[in-house]
């Protein structure tokens, strides 16, 4: 499954196929059109622009305009305080994607917002922060606390880690 970026609603894989088989290009849940581009491109554009490409030069803008489109989506809702959108951001941060720089510690910062704001997602990630010491002071029993949080909630993933 995935997030949406407009309303930050998870759909499941095959309803978003079906939906795309359908004729359905916008969200399906805002109907807010998406962005075009192929998740292909970043890759190839790389490439030529160092060759000089016109045309890969010209993608290359296209696709950091449609990065800065999907951000803008989700700092919007991160302004409203949707905790989903935060731990989405937060999640951002700590892979440093969406052209976005790598930054634990701002994730960490997110992570421990969104879950004051009532995200599970967001407990569990800090749960892996702790455990693993990432831009935090290793502490297990203070992760274990955060997967306790969250798999008193439902969440599968931390009550697998709790073990």
């Amino acid at each position: 499954s995935c997030f949406t970026a407009c309303c930050m609603k998870r759909i499941c894989n095959g309803c978003d196929v079906a939906a795309k088989l359908g004729g359905m290009n916008d969200c399906v849940f805002c109907r807010t059109p998406f962005p075009k581009i192929d998740d292909d491109i970043p890759a190839t554009i790389q490439k030529r622009v160092s060759k000089k490409d016109p045309l890969a030069i010209a993608l290359g803008e296209k696709y950091c305009h449609f990065r800065a489109k999907i951000l803008a989506m989700i700092q919007t809702r991160v302004a409203k305080k949707d905790h989903e959108a935060i731990n989405f951001l937060g999640e951002k941060y700590s892979h440093g994607s969406l052209g976005l720089q790598r930054d634990m510690r701002r994730a960490v910062h997110l992570w421990e917002e969104a879950a004051e704001l009532g995200s599970i997602e967001a407990l569990c990630h800090l749960g892996v922060a702790f455990h693993e010491g990432e831009a935090v002071q290793r502490d297990k029993a203070k992760g274990d606390g955060f997967f306790e949080r969250a798999a008193m909630q439902g969440h599968v993933e931390s009550r697998f880690k709790l073990g």
